[in-house]
């Protein structure tokens, strides 16, 4: 006999479609509860917008997931496993030239990339991303999305990656260590050379390192003038010395006491200001970098179907809200932004006041293949 209940009322139907959602249940569940036809025939109308994945059954293995450190929810990641049977590996970068040049290295075995908008034309241009099938991820939804973010993962009108969130590079700040306040990049490389000499990190990661340093001097973000990039390199060949470290992985000795200072992404500032309210963070007021992440598909993935499912779960707004206030990066979606918090929005770390964004400057793709710039961030960690 069956145990799939002749009839169920759409309040229950209802009530374990919101728990499957939320990844309370798993799918056997959900389709045990409600029985598959029924919940096949009754998604569309039984909630208005819903728009249903692609069968989990199907999927199976390991999927390979490249990201930044401290940058996603392990309780959205257990959730997709414990409805799909896929398990996710985490494979963490500091920078996108490492992640460049891995994938170029070849036999990755990765399946989805986070890459940096600046990024995105390069690794379509050397064929290591494929063109999304949007029809697969049927939860992502680009009207929702805000539209100053959409630019850099569309080309020829072809989507090779879709927004994840945005935020800024600035710095953090222990103020119950630094006698000073800081306010620009020129005044973060002053006060590691003197007050907080062996207390301060830098990015293990050329463009927001030789980027900051470049705004300290008056200089464009993403110059490539070789006068200035020759200026750069004494700047921070003279801060070397004074460092703590240069890491993108700045959280620990920020959180223990070694470090005071550290360059900092709008994530890890959100993190570290909730655990500890003593960090604050600074936009520099000579201005700096604002990004946007994405998530796109490698090509040749050996685990495809899982990589656009696990993309389409993410951006389930209900899902990515968790995902947001987890890591504390502002998202692009309207949907999800409707779903958080009232004070993540009104942290100004978050979504900093529009005359400070408008001094700020995106990377450029130039920027990620140079090869001054990678052979100067690599004198200055050898120095």
């Amino acid at each position: 006999m069956s145990k799939t209940p002749d009839h169920i009322s759409p309040q229950k139907f209802l009530e374990e479609l919101r728990r499957f959602q939320k990844g309370s249940v798993t799918r056997r569940h959900f389709l045990g509860v409600t029985g598959l036809g029924l919940a096949t025939a009754a998604l569309s109308s039984a909630v208005p917008g819903f728009k249903p994945r692609k069968a989990h059954a199907a999927l199976s293995g390991t999927l390979n997931v490249t990201t930044w450190p401290n940058y996603f929810s392990q309780e959205n990641y257990d959730n997709f496993t414990k409805q799909t049977g896929v398990t996710i590996n985490v494979n963490v970068f500091g920078s996108n030239e490492e992640m460049l040049a891995k994938l170029q290295a070849g036999s990755t075995g990765w399946d989805v990339l986070v890459p940096t908008n600046y990024t995105i034309s390069t690794y379509k241009q050397l064929d290591l991303i494929e063109p999304l099938d949007l029809k697969l991820m049927p939860n992502y939804d680009e009207k929702s999305q805000d539209p100053r973010f959409l630019g850099p993962g569309t080309i020829d009108g072809t989507a090779y990656a879709v927004p994840k969130d945005w935020g800024t590079t600035g710095f953090i700040v222990n103020t119950k260590t630094a006698t000073q306040n800081p306010t620009s990049w020129k005044e973060f490389f002053d006060l590691t050379q003197g007050p907080l000499s062996g207390k301060t990190t830098v990015h293990d990661y050329q463009l927001t390192t030789i980027g900051s340093a470049a705004k300290a001097l008056g200089y464009g973000f993403n110059t490539l003038a070789e006068n200035e990039l020759a200026e750069i390199e004494k700047l921070l060949i003279a801060v070397k010395p004074h460092l703590f470290g240069i890491t993108s992985d700045y959280q620990p000795p920020m959180r223990n006491g070694d470090a005071a200072m550290a360059m900092c992404w709008t994530n890890d500032a959100a993190q570290l200001h909730r655990d500890m309210p003593e960090m604050q963070y600074v936009l520099g007021k000579d201005g700096g970098e604002i990004w946007v992440d994405h998530y796109a598909v490698i090509k040749g993935a050996p685990n495809r179907d899982a990589a656009y499912a696990f993309i389409d779960y993410i951006l389930t707004p209900e899902i990515n809200a968790k995902e947001i206030v987890a890591h504390g990066a502002p998202s692009t979606d309207a949907r999800c932004n409707a779903l958080l918090p009232k004070e993540m929005l009104a942290n100004p770390i978050l979504y900093p006041a529009a005359e400070l964004l408008s001094s700020l400057e995106y990377g450029a793709a130039e920027t990620l293949t140079s090869p001054a710039r990678a052979e100067l961030m690599a004198r200055f960690k050898s120095a």
